[in-house]
């Protein structure tokens, strides 16, 4: 007589029966990988997702507009919103979460400068996890090398700070995460960055306070233990 045999559900069987989301979502998890609105999950989509999840944004997109009770079909101004909506979020101003950090090229401190530089100002164009509204603003990086620190093109020093500004954040944790990126990569003697911005979601909403800024600053190294150094990079902001 022969015994039943039981048949193996593979992974890809499971997922395959999800959306592109949850599938993206099954494999953080199955990973124990967090994934907040700044962290970055592009190691966990696969080639062709990201074009399937901006249709499924879009998908849920127009879903949105009907709840919102907006005429779609009728409306010559809304008729595509959904799909500009998505593409906008997914390879746009939320790209910062989906693709991987742009390609940096270091070069070892050949000469062994250790002079204070200062990059910017560079244009930071975000957006605040808690209402989806922009922040734009600006950045300043210094940067006080040591003989063992790798140098990297000053305009490698905009794409890391596009890359990580084009997330659902907040401020305080945006300017962290770029340090940590840049001492990742340079391992500088001492690192400095400030940030000062708008935020829409005061502005445009709630209080509707429009002249206000956020400043906000991260001292690494050096800049921590040498006063006179923090001043010199801060008087070279004005």
């Amino acid at each position: 007589m022969l015994m039943p045999t039981q048949s193996t559900v593979t992974e890809n069987d499971i997922t395959q029966r999800m959306s592109v989301s949850d599938r993206i979502r099954y494999r953080l998890q199955q990973a124990g990988q967090r994934y907040h609105a700044n962290d970055n999950i592009a190691d966990f989509i696969q080639p062709g997702e990201l074009q399937a999840l901006r249709e499924e944004v879009q998908a849920r997109m127009q879903e949105v507009l009907h709840a919102l009770v907006i005429d779609t079909e009728n409306d010559h101004n809304t008729a595509d919103t959904a799909r500009r909506v998505a593409k906008m979020f997914v390879s746009e101003v939320f790209k910062g979460r989906y693709e991987p950090a742009p390609t940096v090229t270091a070069f070892p401190n050949v000469q062994q400068l250790n002079e204070l530089m200062v990059v910017g100002p560079i244009s930071v164009r975000s957006a605040c996890s808690h209402h989806l509204c922009p922040i734009m603003g600006r950045v300043w990086i210094g940067v006080l090398p040591s003989a063992q620190s790798d140098l990297i093109g000053l305009s490698k020093f905009a794409r890391l700070v596009d890359w990580v500004m084009n997330r659902p954040q907040i401020q305080e944790e945006a300017i962290v995460m770029l340090a940590d990126e840049l001492e990742r990569r340079v391992h500088p003697d001492g690192l400095a960055i400030v940030m000062e911005a708008s935020h829409l979601c005061m502005s445009w909403r709630g209080v509707k306070e429009n002249d206000a800024l956020m400043r906000s600053s991260v001292m690494r190294g050096s800049f921590l233990r040498n006063d006179s150094l923090r001043r010199e990079f801060l008087s070279l902001l004005k």
